[in-house]
């Protein structure tokens, strides 16, 4: 070797020189010396040489920058080409294969695996700027993702380089890269990355340079969403090399997958082939080439059958295409045979199996294949002819064949890969998605022979040369240019020629090949010389040498290229022998027939190419392009072997000298000034656009231009380090301010609230001082007057008593006197004497008989005897009889009213010990608080001085002492006062009156009762006697021996309104530890009769519950379900009747019976609070009765009726009130004649007769009953014949008879009509009428009979079913009485004068509103009608207003009709005031949103009207046109209803902020609204029509915004709908493109406002504002005006609520279902159940911002667990179970669970989904049982429960019986009962996979031991026990998933996945041993599909891919990325870094 010197330095020992060795580029040497002291050179190749003296004062010296090499080779200080090289030698010897050229990076193959690919790498570059670690391909790919999601453009990377460079492993490293990035481990993620093993299986082969050469170029574009997810892709394949299928050269291969086949299907897969071994195919073995060293065959093919089922390809895809490989390889083993026909050379097909395999596979005619393999047929001007082909034609005839279906077959896969991954976006064409694309393509090729695929693969790179020239070179330096930036151009070797020779100019390359293809009669002689003549005189071109030279020349950037032109014409027509076109679509085959399908030969394939790649070029000039160099280091695919010639060569025509210089000296970072400003305004200390302001110093890195700011690769990174530095600064300064500025407020606030609350405590304090002397006096004042009184009153009182007493006794005297005188005159004159014996003789037997009883008493009292409570209570109610008539019915009790004597069974004695002190509700704390002086709680006999709580009135409290006297005195506890001379005496008058008070009468007797009586009314007077003087009622004068409790309560009852809680805490006094056993159950008694009458207050009311609550078991809860009845139904009016106390007596229901109209009675059980609403439906019930509105029941006494209603009147009352009536006159109550019915009140106006039989056949009966009683009247007579005419048909049908007809006659008429008409006349007529009635041959049913009856009755005499009520008018129209009837039915309302003159009658269509209101001291109804407006005062005027407003309510939703209230002149909708509206309910609008669908009865339009606009009117007929006109002020008042609320307040609006946002305004109206002149619409106001264009100005353009105007005025109900849709499906179109665009949030917020502006349904436009507030946040220039116009609405319940979410998080998606069905009931409270895994639940709030985190920490601090690490929020729907990220909003929708489809649902059917929230323990680490008991029992134990009894973990036999054991304890305690029941409960105790292994009696035995070794423990301690002693298996904790797989052949086909802390386990499900555990570190990437998942593991080169079968894929996936991301956080704690990606 010659040693040439380069420059004169100066050298030492160890030094690095450079020399030239002769090759033109210098190599580096180190300085040696040697021991003479002679320098020695020793190179980089190893080789030493000598230098000469004057040789070593020439060497270079070496760089240091060079010594050892840098990253970046811009940074060498050698810029040459040797600098380059020795750098990329060095950094290949430290193995070191990545190098930077700027942003290029260079790639050198190393031909052996690094540990390079990890996912620990992917999670290193993960984020991190381009040149902050070493380079690598991770580096490249996360530049394009980063500046892809930066700047929203699209990325492309460009990897190129010569085959065997390692082009294809870098895209599918980059690939997998941006998989894991992407972060969703998808299964389209997925579906991408198995791409590319089945496009290698087919599309690649080994050559001699590379083991797996790309024999085809592919385009990858990956699409990302918006969050930077990966969302689909799509691939492009260019010119598959198909000559491979039937050449190979020496040492090549075919393509893969003919190979993988072979050796990796099955032996019966092979045999129904006829496969064999590759060896013995002609196809696979002229390479001389069968295995290829580093690949296993049968694996790859597992991994791609794997890829394909991943890819959606059935297992009938794979074997059509196994079945069509097989027959290629068939047909490459057929042979031809020449023949001689027809003096022509020929061929037949020689007979071999091979061949009919062929066409049994290819499933055509064996004759008809080999047809179209020995002949061709093509076309003349007249006919097809066919030509015969010797053997060499057909074989190649046959290759062609072959190659067709390959390539074919290729295209057809990348179809179907596309069709899988590549999905159209289906959020609409105006989606804009990035993507990313990844080109590799075939390298530049020189073999030894070069065809027609090389020349197109070289124009390719040639292509991709001058794109990668173009926009290193050309743009940059234009660029700099354009920009004023001062450059010295760089000289660059540019390709332009090359490409012109072969593309572009006329006559060029390519164009002479394809014009010489269409020539019949071309050939490649007559194409090359057409060539060489056209392009003789290109430098670029090198013709062939003469005319038999075949070759010519093209000197490409790479080098110099000779082509071979032997079959270049029939490679570039690409066409098939028409015979094989026809054999084709004669074939079976469907598959053969899909590839062939649209074949359409219209260009060749060079013009196919070039329009391919011409798409290509285009697609890559719109990204920005990122480019990746692959060198490679030897040919020889060695290790560390780097040939320094190629690796120069490469480095030439790769343009990297030029492009370092470029890099250099270039600024390839560059920004607008608006851009730097608005990301680096941070940074700039001023307005101006200056790095120098910001963190670059000095003036060379950087440079200004015109429009832009030019920086380097390493000021960008410096930026954006600085920038983030800056904004974390600025926030955490921002926070402390706000820190600091709260802080100092809170301190001024609480100083202020600290003197503010001395200020405060010193005013109470005052006030109290006050308050309390203020007391003191007027106590002192009181106690003087109380006294004062007192002593008056007694005084006055002895004084009146003594003048009384004087009086009494002087009258008695007198009238004794006169008395006997009397007595002996009368005797003298009318008796004889033997009526005085008898006399005589009856008085000294009843002398006896009372002396008799008097000595027995007298004994009995002396000797008490036992009694027991059944004899008290018999001897108490003495005074009823034994057997008792009902109703005041005579004689004995009908069946089933008798009081039946039952045995007596011994019951508790109702003598309670009471001790209540320690519950809340004690009447011993009670009596403390509330009674007066010293008065205690327990049972006394002592008079008591003054009353136990304080009543204000004097006459109050000297009540409630005599309430206590007859107390003590009915209870027993004071004897009873001797009564001196008592005689019996008629009652007295306070007898008289007792429960005779007034306002406590039945009704006034109106209506009705006028009609049935005749008879005198009963005298008011006489029923409402003055008030009862409690001060008069003498408590000396009541025996009460002879006292019922009847009386009694008459005359507590006088007191009960001030003294209701008294009379109950006196009687529960006495009851409290009262040991007398008579007298405790006499004030039970007493009890349980006052909770029948009234309730106590509430103060007493929770006392009074706790105290019966702890009554005796025979009073307590029987009094307790009294005093629940008696609160539920209110309280009573009258004092209890007899048959009251028959009930208390036995402590029954009291039985009563009520008369139907059919005659037929009803016996129904009945209490002391039963009103006649129950009655009523107790009866309906009874009868069946469904109809049930307008019965009422009605009570009969003394031949008058009464109405009581159906409502809540208290049926007790009413018979009181007769059995008062009849004591007034002087007779015995059990007497009094009342009876109870059933019958017809009222009528609805839209009664329907068929709806109910049984209520029509009671009105029926009504109705006939009526007619013969003279209930009902008419003046003709007609009416009452056919009436009888109708009741003929339905009691005797058809049949005609005069017998019949007289019975007709009989019940139906009444007798007054009788007599007045002949009772022949009246037969005839009915006869008549029944003969010609319409019933007869109409054959009608009865019920349909009935119902016409009953609909005449109804017609015909409304006024006999209508409410009547006595009223006043106050105001109103003037009429002829004040004082009148009002009666209200179903026709109307009518009033009327007491002698049933009508005053005025109206109709509902008059009435106009109805109102509640008071007039002076009465209640009164406010009737607006037409003619004038009634104020009507009564004592029922609510019953009488909520009656005519439901009649109004009840017409209005069932009319049809309406009237205008004001002219509406619009499209389809015009109408005029006054006019009759017919609308149409045929649910095409909906009501409730204020929208319905109308005719004009005038014009007869049709249209959608909206409410407001309209009144309904309540009539089911046509109104008259009376009623259609309105006053003026009526239609005022109707027009200004939907805007008097909201000019109350004269709230903000958008006005303001219109004016600068919004655009110009149009004008109002629909179509012609300019011709009549109409204003200027008002943008900020509501409107009912949807706007065209959006509010702002600034979307004007953005077309999105108008999908939502029109559903916010349907949502208000300002527009019309035709259909009903649910809210959901509303909100969803309003906010759902919003949260997608966030310049459409502005534009929601202005439309919301606008329209809850100036609206009279804003009602929803608030529930709107309230969803819209916790979605997203208005920008800055809206956010004050949004503020103003809430602030501005104080009395808007939900405006505060929306101010304070006005600040909330961003959502991504629309409100969830319970968001809106929350504000729907407007309720702004959200409360979820949450479950856990022991069965518990329990609620909690969530808000419209929950986040996920928030929620669980809260649910952790409310379960006080140890720490909330590791649980997580799952959400269970039928079909799955979801993980909730803590990231998450808890309200927002995601996929599946929330989210009703794929994409943001804006329109369409919501689907509803039930789901359960559940928390759960998630991620197993940190889990110790028994340090977090909580845990370990809600959560621990049922987790792990389920698991082990399944089986999942290996344990022994002892383990498993001490577990046992311990689950037998929790499962039954200490019941030892339940041994016997072990055997039966094994497969809740021992795994189900062993409990065969002993027996049952055998698992009983060790069971029962371990239980009682285990003795003492709670069940509690038994759950931990359990868990400690599984913690310790290696399984503990782990989920368990049981998939199918096939990748890997040494594991069982079912195999056990369990995932746990450690990692991914493969356990043996039958052995349970492991088989296999990855850590997670090792799994590089997973997803899953919806029935796999799919899991690599090792490094993203070489890992290997397992596949399995599973519909829980989606869980192992979530499993997998919580515990890796639970790693990567603790590994991120441990070493902080900056991961900031994205800009804020």
């Amino acid at each position: 070797m010659t040693l040439t010197v380069t420059h004169c330095a100066p050298c030492f020992q160890g030094e690095w020189v450079w020399v030239d060795p002769g090759i033109g580029v210098p190599i580096g040497a180190r300085v040696k010396l040697t021991d003479t002291g002679h320098q020695l050179l020793v190179d980089d190749e190893g080789k030493e040489h000598k230098l000469s003296q004057k040789e070593e004062g020439s060497i270079r010296v070496m760089h240091p920058t060079s010594v050892e090499g840098v990253d970046d080779m811009i940074r060498l200080g050698d810029l040459n080409e040797a600098g380059l090289l020795r750098n990329l030698l060095v950094r290949h010897r430290q193995g070191i294969i990545y190098t930077y050229t700027g942003s290029v990076l260079v790639a050198v193959n190393p031909y052996q695996e690094l540990p390079l690919y990890t996912a620990d790498q992917v999670r290193l570059y993960h984020g991190r700027r381009l040149g902050e670690l070493p380079p690598h391909v991770f580096a490249i790919a996360d530049t394009c993702y980063f500046n892809m999601r930066r700047h929203n453009r699209d990325q492309c990377c460009i990897i190129s380089g010569e085959s065997g460079a390692g082009k294809t492993e870098s895209t599918k490293l980059v690939l997998q890269f941006l998989a894991a990035v992407s972060g969703q481990h998808s299964w389209i993620e997925q579906q991408i990355l198995e791409a590319n093993p089945i496009l290698e299986a087919f599309g690649n082969a080994k050559t001699i340079r590379n083991d797996n050469s790309s024999r085809f170029g592919k385009y990858v574009e990956i699409f990302f969403n918006k969050d930077g997810a990966i969302e689909g892709a799509r691939m492009e394949q260019y010119l598959l090399e198909k000559s491979r299928v039937c050449h190979q050269a020496m040492e090549e291969r075919n393509y893969h997958i003919f190979y993988c086949m072979l050796a990796g299907m099955t032996a019966e897969q092979k045999k129904t082939l006829c496969l064999g071994n590759a060896a013995e195919f002609s196809y696979l073995k002229r390479g001389d080439c069968i295995v290829c060293d580093g690949r296993d065959d049968a694996k790859d093919y597992t991994r791609i059958r794997t890829a394909l089922k991943i890819l959606t390809f059935t297992e009938t895809h794979c074997w059509e295409i196994l079945k069509l490989l097989a027959a290629l390889l068939h047909l490459g083993n057929v042979s031809f045979e020449a023949t001689i026909l027809n003096n022509m050379e020929s061929s037949d097909v020689s007979l071999s199996d091979h061949f009919t395999f062929a066409a049994k596979l290819l499933e055509v005619q064996p004759a008809a294949l080999a047809v179209s393999l020995t002949y061709r047929s093509f076309m003349t001007n007249r006919e097809r002819v066919s030509k015969p082909l010797n053997s060499e034609q057909a074989a190649d005839s046959r290759d062609a064949f072959v190659k067709a279906i390959y390539g074919k077959l290729f295209i057809w896969i990348v179809g179907r890969i596309n069709s899988a991954i590549h999905k159209t976006p289906t959020n609409g064409p105006k989606y804009v998605r990035n993507s990313i694309g990844l080109l590799d393509i075939f390298g530049f090729e020189n073999f030894d022979s070069n065809s027609f695929e090389q020349l197109c693969i070289n124009f390719a790179n040639e292509q991709l040369q001058q794109f990668f020239v173009r926009h290193v070179f050309k743009l940059e330096q234009e660029e700099y240019t354009k920009e004023d930036i001062v450059w010295k151009s760089i000289t660059f070797s540019d390709n332009t020629d090359t490409l012109d020779l072969l593309a572009v100019k006329p006559l060029n390359v390519l164009a002479l090949i394809d014009e010489e293809s269409h020539f019949p009669k071309g050939t490649d002689v007559t194409m090359l010389n057409k060539m060489n003549r056209a392009h003789a005189k290109c430098n670029k071109y090198i013709p062939s040498k003469n005319t038999h030279d075949m070759e010519f020349g093209i000197r490409h950037f790479a080098g110099v290229v000779h082509y071979d032109s032997n079959g270049f014409l029939e490679k570039n027509r690409d066409a098939l022998n028409s015979g094989i076109l026809k054999l084709i679509e004669a074939s079976t085959n469907t598959l053969l027939q899909q590839l062939f399908e649209k074949e359409r030969q219209v260009s060749t394939l060079s013009g196919q190419f070039r329009q391919s790649l011409d798409s290509l070029m285009n697609a890559l000039s719109k990204c920005q392009p990122h480019f990746i160099r692959c060198f490679k280091p030897n040919d020889d695919k060695k290790s560390m072997v780097f040939d320094r010639n190629l690796c120069i060569r490469q480095l030439r025509y790769s343009g990297m000298i030029d492009t370092i210089k470029i890099r250099k000296l270039g600024y390839p970072i560059r920004h607008t000034f608006k851009q730097f400003l608005q990301r680096y305004r941070v940074l700039l200390n001023t307005t101006v656009c200056d790095p120098k302001t910001a963190v670059i110093t000095g003036q060379d890195g950087w440079k200004i231009g015109t429009t832009k700011i030019f920086l380097k690769d390493a000021h960008d990174s410096l930026l954006e380090r600085e920038r983030e530095r800056e904004l974390n600064r600025k926030t955490n300064d921002h926070m402390y301010l706000l820190l600091r500025e709260s802080f100092l407020l809170l301190s001024v606030s609480f100083n202020q609230l600290q003197l503010g609350f001395e200020r405060l405590q010193s005013t109470i304090r005052g006030r109290l001082a006050r308050g309390r002397y203020l007391k003191e006096l007027a106590a002192a004042v009181t106690m003087q007057s109380q006294v004062r009184g007192y002593l008056a009153r007694k005084s006055y009182k002895s004084k009146r008593e003594a003048v009384t007493v004087l009086q009494a006794h002087t009258r008695g005297m007198l009238a004794r006197k006169t008395t006997n005188k009397m007595k002996t005159d009368v005797s003298a004159v009318f008796l004889s004497a033997q009526e005085r014996m008898a006399r005589e003789r009856s008085a000294a037997e009843l002398q006896q008989r009372l002396e008799d009883v008097l000595s027995q008493s007298q004994e009995a009292a002396a000797k008490p005897e036992p009694v027991s409570e059944q004899e008290m209570v018999e001897t108490m109610f003495g005074f009823l009889p034994n057997r008792v008539a009902v109703g005041g019915r005579e004689g004995p009790a009908p069946e089933g009213f008798e009081v039946r004597l039952t045995t007596n069974v011994p019951e508790e004695q109702p003598v309670v010990d009471y001790d209540d002190e320690n519950e809340e509700f004690s009447f011993t704390k009670f009596s403390a608080l509330h009674f007066q002086g010293s008065a205690t709680y327990s049972h006394i006999k002592q008079r008591l001085r003054q009353p136990l709580l304080y009543h204000e009135d004097e006459g109050d409290a000297l009540a409630c002492l005599t309430v206590w006297w007859i107390i003590l005195r009915f209870m027993g506890d004071i004897a009873e006062p001797k009564l001196i001379n008592q005689e019996p005496s008629a009652p007295t008058p306070n007898q008289n009156n007792l429960g005779q008070r007034q306002n406590r009468r039945l009704s006034n007797l109106v209506g009705l009762d006028q009609v049935l009586c005749n008879a005198n009314e009963l005298d008011p007077s006489k029923l409402d006697p003055s008030k009862l003087d409690p001060s008069k009622l003498d408590p000396s004068k009541l025996d009460s021996s002879k006292l019922d409790p009847s009386k009694l309560l008459e005359a507590l009852s006088v007191l009960v309104c001030p003294c209701r809680d008294e009379i109950y805490c006196q009687i529960i006094k006495q009851l409290v530890n009262n040991k007398n056993q008579k007298s405790s159950l006499r004030g039970w008694v007493l009890l349980s009769i006052c909770l029948g009458i009234f309730p106590p207050t509430e103060l007493l009311m929770q006392v009074s519950l706790n105290f019966l609550g702890r009554g005796p078991s025979s009073y307590g809860p029987y009094c307790a379900e009294r005093l629940r009845r008696i609160v539920a139904n209110g309280e009573r009016g009258e004092p209890p009747c007899w048959i009251e106390l028959q009930a208390v007596k036995t402590k029954k229901a009291t039985q009563v019976s009520v008369a139907l109209m059919d005659g037929l009675s009803v016996s129904l059980p009945v209490d002391s609070a039963c009103t006649s609403a129950e009655v009523c439906q107790a009866l309906a019930k009874k009868v069946n009765l469904k109809d049930i509105y307008g019965f009422s029941l009605y009570i009969g006494f003394c031949e008058k009726v009464w109405s009581l209603g159906s409502g809540g009147r208290h049926v007790m009352d009413a018979i009181s009130q007769c059995e008062q009536e009849v004591r007034r006159k002087g007779e015995e109550e059990q007497h009094a004649p009342w009876r109870l019915y059933f019958r017809k009140e009222l009528f609805t106006p839209w009664h329907d007769s068929s709806i109910d039989a049984v209520s029509t056949d009671l009105i029926y009966r009504q109705v006939i009953r009526g007619l013969k009683s003279g209930e009902y009247h008419s003046e003709k007579e007609d009416d009452f014949v056919q009436l009888a005419a109708m009741y003929y048909y339905v009691t005797f049908g058809s049949a005609i008879s005069g017998e019949n007809a007289k019975k007709v006659v009989e019940e139906c008429i009444t007798t007054e009509l009788i007599e007045t008409k002949s009772q022949g006349k009246l037969i005839q007529l009915v006869n008549a009428a029944h003969t010609q009635g319409p019933y007869i041959n109409s054959r009608k049913s009865t019920d349909s009979v009935k119902g016409d009856v009953v609909d005449y009755a109804r017609q015909k005499w409304p006024i006999y079913f209508s409410k009547f009520y006595e009223v006043t008018q106050m105001s109103g129209p003037p009429l002829p009485k004040s004082n009148f009837i009002v009666a209200i039915n179903w026709n109307g309302i009518s009033f009327q004068d007491e002698k049933e003159k009508k005053l005025i009658e109206l109709s509902y269509p008059e009435v106009t509103g109805v109102n509640k209101s008071r007039y002076g001291q009465g209640p009164s109804v406010s009737l607006a009608t037409l003619r004038g407006q009634f104020l009507l005062q009564s004592v029922d005027a609510g019953e009488m207003a909520d009656l005519i407003q439901w009649y109004l309510e009840g017409l209005k939703e069932r009319s049809v009709y309406a009237v205008a209230l004001q002219d509406v002149n619009k499209q389809g909708r015009s109408m005029t005031m006054n006019h009759l509206i017919t609308h149409l309910t045929d649910g095409e609008y909906s009501p409730a949103r204020g929208w319905i669908k109308g005719t004009n009865e005038r014009t007869g339009n049709t249209g959608a009207i909206s409410t407001d606009t309209v009144l309904v009117l309540p009539t089911l007929e046509k109104p008259s046109d009376t009623t259609l006109v309105r006053s003026p002020d009526q239609k005022k008042t109707v027009a200004q209803n939907a805007h008097e609320r909201e000019e109350a307040i004269s709230p903000v609006s958008l006005k303001e902020f219109a004016l600068e946002y919004f655009r110009q305004p149009g004008k109002e109206g629909g179509r012609g609204a300019q011709a009549r002149g109409a204003g200027r619409e008002k943008l900020w106001a509501a409107s009912k029509e949807p706007i065209k264009q959006p509010l702002l100005k600034s979307l004007v353009v953005f077309l999105l915004s108008l999908t939502f105007p029109s559903p916010i005025l349907k949502y208000m109900g300002d527009y019309p709908i035709k259909q009903v849709r649910q809210p959901i499906e509303l909100t969803d179109q309003i906010f759902g493109p919003a949260t997608q665009h966030v310049p459409l949030q502005d534009e929601v917020y202005c439309q919301i406002m606008r329209q809850m502006t100036s609206n009279s349904s804003r009602y929803y436009g608030w529930q709107l504002m309230w969803l819209c507030t916790g979605l997203f946040s208005p920008s800055q220039s809206l956010l004050r005006y949004t503020q103003r116009f809430l602030e501005s609405r104080p009395r808007e319940p939900l405006a505060a609520d929306c101010l304070q979410r006005l600040q909330m998080l961003l959502r991504k998606l629309p409100p969830h279902q319970v968001e809106v069905d929350a504000i729907q009931q407007n309720s702004s409270q959200i409360f979820h159940k949450i479950h856990f895994p022991n069965d518990s639940t329990e609620l909690f709030e969530v808000t419209s911002t929950t986040r996920i985190r928030d929620l669980v920490r809260n649910i952790a601090y409310k379960l006080i667990l140890a720490s909330a690490d590791g649980y997580g929020l799952f959400m269970k729907t039928p079909n799955k179970v979801h993980f909730k990220f803590l990231s998450q909003l808890f309200g927002e929708r995601e996929k599946p669970i929330f989210k009703r489809s794929e994409g943001p649902c804006f329109s369409g059917a919501p689907a509803t989904m039930p789901y359960l929230v559940i928390f759960m323990r998630k991620l197993w680490f940190n889990v110790t049982p028994g340090r977090d008991l909580t845990s370990d029992l809600t959560f621990h134990f049922p987790q792990e429960f389920p698991k082990y009894l399944r089986g999942y973990h290996k344990c022994t036999k002892e383990e498993m019986i001490s577990l046992a054991g311990l689950l037998f304890r929790v499962k039954v305690d200490t019941d030892r009962s339940q041994f016997v029941m072990i055997p039966r409960m094994l497969k809740e105790l021992v795994p189900a996979d062993e409990i065969k292994t002993m027996s049952p009696e055998d698992w009983k035995k060790h069971i029962i031991s371990s239980y009682n070794k285990q003795a003492g423990i709670t069940l509690d301690e038994a759950k931990v026990a359990f868990l400690k002693g599984i913690c310790h298996w290696p399984t503990f904790g782990c989920a368990f998933f049981e998939v199918k797989q096939t990748s890997e052949p040494s594991y069982p086909s079912i195999v056990q996945i369990a995932i746990s802390k450690q990692g991914v386990s493969f356990i043996d499900p039958k052995t349970k041993e492991l088989l296999v555990m990855h850590p997670f570190n090792r799994i590089t990437n997973w997803s899953s599909g919806s029935t796999y998942f799919h899991m690599t593991i090792g490094n993203l080169v070489k890992g290997n891919s397992f596949l399995c079968e599973t519909s829980l894929g989606y869980k192992m996936d979530d499993l997998l990325s919580s515990y890796v991301n639970m790693y990567e956080m603790q590994r991120q704690s441990v070493r902080p870094r900056n991961n900031s990606m994205f800009p804020t």
